[in-house]
């Protein structure tokens, strides 16, 4: 029962981390699960089926709020399907620890892109290009919803990376779209695992706890993006990627150690909470200029 309770917690704290940040539920999951010593198929399994429920009031939220942009969604959801039913039925023979580090060290790049382009902007606000096309989205999609049941999670580190680094929709509606197309994702991955493993090896119990913590926070995070401004919001995630895959690369592909991690991570995150704070400084400099320029029109 204990463990139940602090798997619901996990599940809230990691909804409102994805909610409001488009990524990292499955990912702070599926560690725990693992950690847990949960194979990697059950674990992907368990964190698929409670995405569900979480990614549906997620999406319901973010729609609510103006979040969504349903064009990028309605292209991104059958590619999407696709991709997490073969990745989930195929999971138990590929080779997904080989693959990490190199998706990893992709991730960190566009990382590091995404908050290059937020913090360069001084005192000017970000400007946002059309909406991007099938071209670019289908492509995404396929690849985003693989690695997310191969991985335990991936949809958003794709997704909302590869959207924010293109520059092609605001950070918000980024994360509301990703956010709103997981629920089609969710439901390929579950469906390939069911196929894959059958009922008897899914853990409903795991799945369930993490469901109801995830619906709790799913409003709240959508409601933080509503309201957190775009360089910021742009920063923090960029900030999320870059700290989550340089611990991959460290582990997978160097062999760091439990204590060299931990102080990598420590020096990356302190750089992080500066870059947040130079953005919130930045945004409030754009709105004294603009409250200056209109005083000065009237």
């Amino acid at each position: 029962m204990r463990k139940l309770i602090v798997l619901g917690f996990v599940g809230l704290l990691a909804q409102l981390v994805d909610g409001s940040l488009g990524m990292a539920y499955g990912v702070t999951s599926s560690t725990l699960l693992l950690a847990a010593g949960v194979a990697p198929a059950a674990a992907s399994a368990a964190v698929h089926f409670s995405e569900i429920g979480t990614s549906l009031v997620s999406g319901f939220s973010h729609h609510k709020l103006g979040n969504v942009d349903w064009k990028t969604v309605s292209i991104l959801a059958v590619p999407g399907f696709v991709g997490a039913f073969a990745g989930a039925t195929f999971l138990a023979s590929l080779p997904a620890d080989d693959a990490k580090p190199w998706v990893a060290g992709l991730l960190l790049a566009l990382g590091i892109y995404v908050i290059y382009r937020f913090l360069v902007l001084g005192g000017r606000r970000p400007t946002f290009k059309s909406r991007p096309n099938a071209r670019f989205l289908v492509p995404m999609g396929v690849v985003g919803g693989t690695l997310d049941s191969i991985g335990g999670g991936g949809w958003g580190p794709v997704g909302t990376t590869t959207l924010l680094s293109s520059g092609r929709l605001e950070p918000r509606k980024v994360v509301g779209s990703i956010d709103t197309s997981e629920f089609v994702v969710a439901v390929g991955g579950s469906l390939g695992f069911l196929f894959a493993l059958g009922s008897q090896g899914i853990l409903w119990s795991y799945a369930l706890a993490l469901l109801a913590g995830g619906v709790i926070a799913a409003p709240i995070a959508a409601w933080l993006v509503k309201h957190l401004p775009a360089r910021v919001l742009g920063v923090a995630a960029g900030g999320l990627i870059v700290v989550t895959n340089t611990k991959t690369i460290a582990e997978s592909a160097f062999g760091a150690t439990l204590g060299q991690v931990g102080v990598l991570t420590a020096v990356i995150a302190v750089a992080w909470i500066a870059g947040i704070a130079w953005a919130v400084a930045q945004e409030r400099k754009s709105r004294a200029i603009e409250r200056e320029g209109s005083l000065a029109g009237v």
